[in-house]
């Protein structure tokens, strides 16, 4: 099973910046979406922006020109970089990632299809 680390998360002021982080644990043979989507305070979950194996990137038009996504490949870890953050920002964020394990065998060939979430980081965006 393949587990998400999130962290990253935490309470800040209008304007100011911060950083989350995921990383997979777990042999993975190939990672083919890894990124992050977020809830809102009585609001369904939706896509912030995610990443496929060919490092194009899908970004919410709500966040453009203020987040970025990073993907540091080698090590299955992606980094959101959150500029002038506004209360409407608030919610929980949760990483997700999809891709095959390693064989049973090693990971010279795939093994099974995954889709795993994280836990899920609070992030607050208050005076």
């Amino acid at each position: 099973q393949v587990h998400l680390v999130e962290s990253g998360g935490g309470l800040v002021q209008p304007g100011e910046s911060r950083r989350l982080s995921c990383a997979a644990s777990r042999n993975i043979f190939t990672m083919n979406a890894m990124g992050w989507y977020r809830q809102g305070p009585g609001k369904e979950r939706e896509l912030v922006a995610e990443t496929n194996s060919g490092s194009a990137t899908n970004i919410a038009d709500s966040v453009k020109g203020r987040f970025t996504m990073s993907r540091l490949n080698a090590e299955n870890t992606v980094y959101l970089t959150m500029n002038n953050l506004k209360p409407e920002d608030t919610g929980v964020y949760y990483c997700r990632a999809v891709g095959n394990y390693c064989s049973a065998d090693g990971c010279h060939r795939p093994g099974p299809h995954f889709e795993a979430w994280g836990q899920g980081t609070l992030l607050t965006v208050s005076e």
